[in-house]
């Protein structure tokens, strides 16, 4: 990303730019980073480009929320900031800490939401098919909080936000990897396989890849933790994927996310790989073409090699893989379907079960 006033490279987090100084504010509905100035009066003026008047999110001094929304609307939140309906107690100073990094990890995904074409309606606007987050604290020990999905109702224990429980959860449960956008992108999964594939003419192609989802889904995970599948490696793309057929789509989902997020940042830097692989040759790393029919190939070309260079550079430097995943051939079929699945949902060509409320 860039600052629409000076053109200096920007982050997705940043509030600020270090060359010009001037207020940053990401605007979804025309996905760019923006800069304004801001007067005594504390209204933001745009700068270095024409374009609709916005104001920040209400939550930019609460936990950093850096998007903005149009001054025209009626909503005082972003478009990510009004799906939360529960947060931390904040009279804990470390949950202000959790708030902001879980809100953070959220407008990451829905940055990649927007990027790919789907309807993210919120709870308050479509109470049927909407999307809500519940950031919920553990108070007593007797008490569980689970991170899950439930008719739209997204769940986060906030302990996931904290860096060495989510890491002592990791390795208590042997994942190679356990991130906070990881669990959004696994979550979200669930909600648009309700919205995209449920009832609909994928149902059937979507049970020849992932299995019947109507298998009991407790018994198979009671199963699952007992005696997990051995083989699991050669077509799953994780061990939990292996359990029921909704947990090997969700897991996929989460994939297809990095896939398409993963090769947009690569592509964005003008990532090109000399030596890929030690014959092959060279790559100019291209973003996701949502348009293709087919990404079977550009997995293999294109998202591997980037996957294994990153691999590469963690190792250089001491830290652990960033995607310490392999790709089977039966993985690629998979996130091949959802491909397709979110191509034509996305520009409306099949039903989905985003139905107007009662």
């Amino acid at each position: 990303m860039i600052c629409s006033e000076c053109g200096n490279r920007v982050f997705f987090e940043n509030l600020r730019c270090e060359v010009c100084s001037s207020f940053l504010g990401y605007a979804p509905d025309a996905q760019r980073m923006l800069a304004f100035e801001i007067s005594d009066e504390d209204s933001w003026h745009r700068l270095g480009s024409e374009g609709p008047a916005y104001r920040p999110c209400a939550n930019r001094k609460a936990n950093g929320c850096n998007w903005m929304a149009l001054s025209l609307s009626d909503h005082g939140l972003c478009l990510s900031c009004r799906t939360t309906q529960t947060i931390p107690a904040l009279t804990k100073s470390e949950n202000h800490g959790y708030w902001a990094a879980l809100e953070q990890a959220k407008r990451r995904l829905f940055y990649t939401l927007i990027e790919l074409g789907l309807p993210t309606p919120n709870k308050h606007e479509d109470p049927v098919n909407g999307l809500s987050f519940e950031f919920l604290e553990q108070m007593h020990p007797q008490q569980q909080v689970l991170t899950g999905h439930d008719e739209g109702v997204i769940t986060l224990n906030i302990a996931e936000a904290d860096d060495a429980c989510r890491e002592h959860i990791r390795l208590s449960m042997h994942e190679p990897s356990r991130t906070l956008l990881g669990h959004f992108r696994h979550e979200i999964g669930h909600y648009y396989w309700d919205r995209l594939v449920r009832d609909t003419p994928w149902a059937t192609e979507y049970r020849s890849l992932f299995g019947d989802e109507r298998a009991d889904y407790d018994s198979a995970l009671n199963t699952h933790y007992v005696w997990p599948a051995l083989d699991w490696p050669q077509n799953f793309i994780s061990a939990y994927a292996s359990s029921h057929p909704w947990e090997d789509w969700a897991e996929t989902w989460a994939h297809y996310l990095h896939l398409v997020d993963g090769l947009e940042t690569a592509a964005s830097w003008g990532t090109h790989l000399e030596l890929p692989s030690p014959s092959g040759p060279a790559l100019k790393v291209r973003p996701l073409d949502l348009n293709a029919e087919s990404i079977r190939e550009l997995i293999v070309l294109q998202w591997l090699p980037v996957s294994q260079f990153i691999n590469a550079m963690d190792r250089s430097l001491g830290a652990h893989d960033s995607y310490p995943f392999i790709i089977v051939p039966p993985v690629i079929e998979k996130l091949d379907f959802i491909h397709r699945v979110v191509r034509a949902g996305s520009a409306g060509r099949v039903p989905t079960n985003f139905l107007p409320p009662d």
